[in-house]
Order: structure tokens, then sequence, then C-alpha cells
């Protein structure tokens, strides 16, 4: 049974550079966000640059809007990416599945998969990175260290390194599994394998001689794909999302 009219996910607000990546019959759905833009606004100001130009409801998590019919429509968002990551964000055109979804993240049943580029070369091909963080709200901004109690752990995987001696940097695949605000940059920065164009947790004098040499400033972490069964008004649903990498990271080599 769908949770929404037929025509609902052709006639969205989206905003600048979203796609539509994936829907499915539940009302569950997938957008392929780009780097810049919010999640959701935190202001009436924020909107233009949103995944939605629509306001949005924090109490409840959702966007809400009146479409050409004059009816009114809403949209829950499940998850987050910072502003300047790109990839896989879902949404929900239902409250009730909009629960059980959510319920899935906090239980760690969602598998995610992200790309990387990251200055230098790590060590070995593949390998699993375990450590303790702390994230604090400062002046409104969360800011993490991987010196803390919090526990955060990855998958991390080679995929592609590049030539350059002068600016040496590999494409990793990065798996979560565990959910800490900024942690996979804070775990690469650790490694002495900074993203490139991190700029609260990057090294800023090779993002300055990157942007210089190719033109891109954007941080070069990307969330590929998101997966997972779940369950909603007894029956099984598979639900998978891939948002293919942006051509930026070809143009990195």
């Amino acid at each position: 049974m769908s949770a929404a009219p037929a025509d609902f996910w052709a006639h969205l607000p989206l905003g600048e550079d979203v796609r539509l990546l994936v829907q499915d019959a539940n009302g569950l759905a997938a957008f392929a966000k780009p780097a810049g833009a919010l999640s959701h606004p935190n202001t009436a100001a924020d909107e233009p640059r949103s995944l939605l130009r629509a306001p949005y409801q924090a109490e409840g998590e959702y966007y809400h809007w009146t479409d050409a019919a004059d009816q009114p429509r809403r949209l829950w968002l499940l998850n987050r990416l910072d502003s300047a990551t790109s990839g896989v964000i879902l949404v929900s055109a239902g409250e009730k599945l909009a629960t059980a979804i959510r319920l899935h993240f906090r239980q760690k049943r969602v598998h995610k998969v992200y790309n990387a580029l990251v200055f230098g070369r790590p060590a070995v091909p593949q390998q699993v990175w375990r450590d303790r963080l702390a994230v604090e709200k400062r002046a409104g901004q969360i800011r993490t260290s991987a010196a803390g109690h919090i526990p955060a752990e990855c998958q991390m995987r080679v995929l592609r390194q590049s030539v350059a001696r002068d600016l040496p940097r590999t494409l990793v695949q990065l798996e979560p599994l565990t959910g800490r605000s900024h942690q996979l940059r804070v775990q690469c920065a650790k490694r002495h394998l900074p993203i490139v164009g991190d700029q609260t947790y990057g090294d800023f004098a090779r993002n300055r001689a990157f942007a210089k040499a190719t033109g891109e400033k954007r941080l070069f972490l990307h969330s590929l794909l998101t997966e997972f069964d779940y369950e909603f008004e007894g029956r099984r649903t598979r639900f998978a999302a891939k948002a293919p990498l942006p051509p930026e990271f070809a143009a990195a080599w």
C-alpha cells in the first residue's frame, strides 16, 4: 500500500541539484544530496540551500509545504549528512514508517558505505579502525576529537591510489559500524590520512595546494550506498540506494 499519492514524488520542492534516487511502495525513498546542501534548514533563510525548498519542523523532523492543488504535504527526514558531505540521504512519506526506519538506525541495522579521498597512503590495504571519541557541541557546532570514551568503529579498504609524489592521495572505502558525529573525518585524520578538503579536521596546507592545482575545494567524503531489510505492516522489504561518485572525484586524479 502506497503511503503517498501517485504523483507525490514527481512534484517535490527539491533543492538545487538534489536528485531522487529510488522510492518503494511503502513510501521510503532516498535522495542524492550534493555537497554544500543542508540536510534541513535551521532558519527560513536556509531553505533555498536545503534538501527541500520548504519549511522544516525540527520537533517532528519533517518538511512541510502545500502542493499545487493546495493540499498539505509532509516528508520525514530519516538521517543527516554534514552539509559538506554528498550522497545518499533517506526520507519517508509517512510518519509511521519514519518511526520504524529511525529505529533501524538506532539499532545499527542499516549498512552504509562511504568513499573518501584522503591525503597519504594507508599502511595496509584493509583494516578495522577502532577508536574512542569525544563529541562536544561548541557555540552551536559539533566538534569531535579522538580522545574520549565513545566507541567508534569502521572498516577501511583501499580502492585506488594516485601516483602523484607531491600530494599523494588514496580513494578509500569506509563502512562505519557506529554512527558518531564526524566519526569518519576524525578517524581518518587520527591516522594521518586527512580527508581532502576537510576544513575542520584536515590538513589546511595540503588543502590549499590541492585546491590551487585542481580548482576543487569541496570535502571529498561521499555517502555511496545505504541498504537494509525492514519489516513494515507485516511485510519484509529490501531497500538499497546508491549515489554514484560525483565527477569531482574522477577529476581529482
